[in-house]
């Protein structure tokens, strides 16, 4: 096993400084949305945009490339909150053929993108918000899947170094399966979000979706532990997975991806 990439992150998680500690997303700021890490303040009409990226290539008697990335972007207004997220993995491996011939061959190409607005409501930690996300996954149990939800968020615990938001609400889902089978219906979606400030310098994150449907429950969840470079870099360590319940004979119910990448804020 190769233990240089969790070295790399022990190492920079000890050797942070405490004076970046300024620097580390605001746990305190409950209209946070589920998945962007942002400073403190953003002026209203600001942006706070993050980029992520890992890369994985192989040679010798296994060669391969593996690629990953996200783009994280939010605007915040004096009464709304808008969200735009970006992300792609891509996987080649080389293979033999039954003649003895070496080529690539492509084994995971996955594309999401997902759009969120929300209203910030009266009182502390709550909003109402619509979401749309779009998937294509050229080998997954659903080749696409489109939902749409709106619903309530608020937060539920909140302390100097911890918090918990939850959002729920009704959807709709639409999506084509691997064998070519079209489903649609109303869903119910839940989220949670929970955050812990572990140091100065190192933050934990666990991320959850589930939304239940006519046909068919899909559950996306993702843990990560992130720790500051400098000012504006990061180095995250992350570990995701994705369930369907229905699937088609000859596929998992799961999907997981564990992965290093740098996130460059601006």
């Amino acid at each position: 096993m190769n233990t240089r990439p969790i070295l790399a992150l022990a190492l920079a998680v000890a050797a942070a400084p405490a004076a970046l500690a300024a620097d580390l997303p605001a746990l305190g700021n409950v209209h946070a949305g589920l998945s962007v890490a942002r400073p403190a303040i953003i002026p209203d009409g600001g942006w706070f945009t993050s980029a992520e990226l890992g890369a994985i290539s192989t040679s010798g008697n296994t060669t391969g490339t593996s690629v990953s990335g996200k783009i994280d972007a939010r605007q915040e207004l004096p009464h709304w909150s808008n969200e735009y997220v970006l992300s792609g993995f891509f996987k080649q491996d080389e293979v033999m053929d039954e003649e003895g011939n070496r080529h690539r061959q492509t084994s995971a190409e996955r594309y999401a993108m997902s759009a969120k607005t929300a209203l910030k409501l009266l009182g502390e930690g709550k909003r109402a918000f619509a979401l749309a996300t779009h998937v294509n996954d050229k080998f997954g149990a659903y080749t696409r899947y489109t939902t749409f939800a709106i619903g309530h968020g608020s937060q539920w615990y909140n302390t100097d170094h911890k918090t918990l938001d939850v959002e729920i609400g009704p959807g709709y889902f639409n999506g084509k399966r691997e064998d070519g089978e079209s489903e649609s219906g109303v869903t119910v979606r839940g989220a949670a979000r929970f955050r812990w400030e572990m140091s100065e310098s190192a933050l934990f994150a666990q991320t959850v979706s589930v939304e239940r449907g006519t046909s068919n429950m899909r559950s996306v969840a993702e843990t990560s532990l992130s720790t500051r470079i400098n000012s504006t870099m990061q180095m995250k360590a992350a570990f995701s997975a994705r369930n369907d319940t229905n699937v088609p004979p000859e596929k998992k119910n799961t999907d997981t991806q564990t992965s290093l990448t740098l996130v460059y804020s601006f």
